[in-house]
């Protein structure tokens, strides 16, 4: 997180005070380094920190952050844009500088994560942080967890390597595929070419925050992704129906805009509670610590993604006109199916001991069970 900070912060200097196109190129590189680093690190320090109950609820407070700070970003340039000498954008790429220095500020005065303490064999200051964390010293449980989670993965020299086993394959697949489909919603669609009132809609992230850890992640996943398919149905055939294939609607009335608005509306809020917090919170809590880093890594890497549809989505736009619309509904459609299919419900289960939803998975359990089965036999063989 600090290094992320700093190379926020360089970045949004080269931006700031830009005078030939190499500074802003190299300024957007060292915030998009930047922000891969907080993406990578962010969502799996509060997963290791926060007590399993309420890990739901803090974990997505990282994209309450992120809605907030798109808001506070779309307020402020509205004010750059209207400067007369034409300098705003200098003022606009520079304010990345604030919340550089606040991930800076806060990175300085937060401690190691307690695996990482342990995993350096810091076990006392470990455990002094767990206790001051938790509020309480009755911690030994949890505290053990963590140690025999740190001996499994100092067993583990290459996490990449390791990632690639069978019976990693349930965290490889959701490493790829959550963000994957995230990404195909449709959602940054909206959010790229949407004015900002559809922006300030993700505060129905409260909504996730306040549920997440009562009904759990499948059921947010699979509503909002039900609320999603409708909504992307109904704006399909209310733009067929005036646009049609030709792009002339002719003279639209009110009721017409209201409805496209709300639905609109409607569907960037199930974004909002469903795949837009859960995609950063599941991925941050489902991969065993001996190949954690790796797996985020991937899971932030797969979010290159959202570049590759800004690229093409005008192209879709022209060719597909409202079928746009239909091709996002199909991917909904089928990541329901793959979250209702292969993900099971994590709400309540220590970080610790994740590998026991895998192993009484319907599907997965053939995958953990049978190498857990390959490593006995290891074991019954050298006896």
């Amino acid at each position: 997180m600090l290094s992320g900070g700093f190379l926020f912060l360089v970045g949004a200097g080269f931006n700031a005070f830009a005078q030939k196109v190499w500074m802003l190129i190299v300024g957007r590189m060292l915030l998009g380094f930047g922000i891969g680093c907080a993406n990578q690190s962010a969502p799996i320090y509060v997963s290791e920190v926060a007590p399993y109950k309420y890990r739901g609820a803090l974990n997505m407070m990282f994209q309450l952050a992120i809605t907030i700070g798109i808001f506070v970003t779309n307020v402020l340039n509205y004010f750059f844009a209207k400067m007369k000498n034409g300098e705003g954008w200098h003022y606009s790429l520079g304010f990345a500088a604030v919340p550089a220095v606040m991930i800076v500020i806060g990175a300085i005065f937060l401690s190691d994560s307690l695996s990482s303490l342990i995993e350096r064999g810091k076990d006392e200051k470990a455990k002094q942080e767990l206790i001051k964390i938790r509020g309480t010293s009755d911690v030994e449980e949890e505290f053990k967890d963590l140690v025999e989670a740190s001996q499994s993965s100092a067993a583990v020299n290459h996490s990449w390597a390791t990632l690639l086993k069978r019976h990693y394959r349930p965290q490889f697949v959701m490493a790829i595929a959550i963000p994957f489909f995230q990404q195909l919603t449709g959602m940054n669609v909206i959010t790229f070419y949407a004015p900002v009132l559809f922006r300030t809609i993700g505060f129905a992230t409260f909504v996730s925050i306040f549920t997440v850890d009562k009904v759990g992640r499948r059921k947010l996943f699979l509503e909002g992704s039900a609320q999603m398919f409708i909504c992307q149905i109904v704006i399909t055939a209310a733009i067929a129906s005036k646009f049609g294939v030709d792009g002339n609607p002719g003279t639209l009335p009110k009721w017409y805009a209201f409805l496209v608005v709300g639905f609109i509306c409607i569907y960037v809020m199930g974004f909002a509670w469903s795949w837009g917090p859960l995609g950063w919170l599941v991925p941050s809590e489902i991969f065993p610590l001996e190949v954690r880093s790796a797996a985020q890594s991937i899971n932030v890497s797969v979010m290159i993604f959202t570049f590759a549809i800004a690229q093409v989505f005008t192209s879709m736009l022209c060719h597909m006109k409202f079928g746009l619309f239909i091709f996002f509904a199909i991917f909904v459609l089928v990541m329901s199916c793959f979250i209702h299919k292969c993900l099971p419900e994590t709400k309540g289960v220590p970080i610790e001991e994740m590998s026991v939803v895998w192993q009484n998975h319907s599907y997965w359990k053939k995958f953990v069970k049978s190498a857990s089965e390959e490593a006995k036999a290891k074991v019954d063989n050298s006896c």
